[in-house]
């Protein structure tokens, strides 16, 4: 027993964290809200593994996924939040939201404080937990569970991303999964992505803690690697924190999966239907079931 606490402490101090959240936030909402976060940071990527799985330069700080997930006593709710949504970045002025964590100075400069600020006006939401995985982490978390199965809707061939892959149910090693996640060759470009990205986090979390995996030395250990090489939290959320993100991405099965609602503004980016927007993430706020018609797109 001593030696599992022993363990748990070893995985909480190792955890990367960056000071996401402010101290205080006039939001208020109830239950639990977590702005999970997959970062377009190729700052730790080498040059080769930029090649080999077709990131692009190094230089990019952008956030390539943006998702809310809410956990109370109403129904778990996803919501993700399309990249190219038009939103007021504070301090400077209306931006695709995904530009707010580079404008905050990137990893090491602001960017995820910046990020949740963005949420937090643009929702109404009172942002409790933040988690951010990068693409070298995609790969390695994905690699230490064994990979992870999905049903792939359709068949995707994309050079850009690295992704040549059939459609039907498969098991996704790493390089597979960054690929699927990071694609638009799609005829629902970026709100197909999204859809994406909810069921390969949905798929991981629940492999990560699988009895399969937590019970298999040879799974927990290259994993606990991996996580600490590729999750950032808050300066104030530790590796329970994380379990208990793993547990609510598993009520995502009975509960709500949904994209922001938005009209296209025919130049790229996004604009958020304000009305059913408001309805979504008032819901939310009061822990209770979104209306139908607010759900996205």
């Amino acid at each position: 027993m001593l030696a599992i606490v022993a363990f748990g402490v070893y995985i909480d101090t190792s955890l990367s964290r960056t000071p996401a959240l402010a101290s205080e936030s006039s939001n208020s909402s109830q239950g639990t809200n977590w702005l999970i976060v997959g970062s377009d940071s190729r700052q730790k990527l080498t040059p080769e593994e930029r090649a080999k799985y077709a990131t692009g330069d190094e230089t990019s700080q952008l956030t390539d996924t943006i998702m809310i997930l809410h956990t109370g006593s109403g129904p778990t709710t996803l919501v993700s939040v399309p990249r190219d949504s038009l939103v007021n970045i504070p301090g400077f002025g209306r931006a695709r939201i995904n530009s707010a964590y580079g404008k905050g100075g990137g990893p090491d400069g602001g960017g995820p404080a910046l990020l949740v600020k963005t949420i937090e006006q643009s929702t109404g939401l009172r942002i409790d937990h933040y988690a951010e995985i990068g693409f070298l982490g995609i790969v390695s978390v994905v690699d230490a569970v064994g990979g992870v199965t999905l049903d792939v809707p359709e068949s995707i061939k994309d050079p850009k991303a690295a992704l040549d892959i059939k459609a039907g149910v498969q098991t996704l090693d790493g390089a597979t999964a960054l690929g699927y996640v990071r694609t638009r060759a799609t005829a629902s470009s970026d709100l197909g992505r999204v859809d994406r990205q909810r069921a390969l986090l949905s798929a991981l979390l629940n492999r990560v803690v699988s009895p399969t995996v937590l019970l298999n030395p040879f799974r927990v250990v290259p994993l606990v690697d991996g996580l600490n090489k590729a999750i950032t939290v808050d300066s104030g959320d530790h590796i329970w924190n994380l379990a208990q993100l793993g547990l609510a991405m598993k009520g995502i099965s009975s509960g709500i999966s949904t994209t922001v609602p938005v009209t296209p503004t025919g130049t790229g980016t996004l604009n958020w239907d304000k009305t059913r927007a408001s309805e979504l993430f008032q819901a939310i706020a009061d822990d209770q079931a979104p209306p139908k018609d607010a759900l996205g797109p």
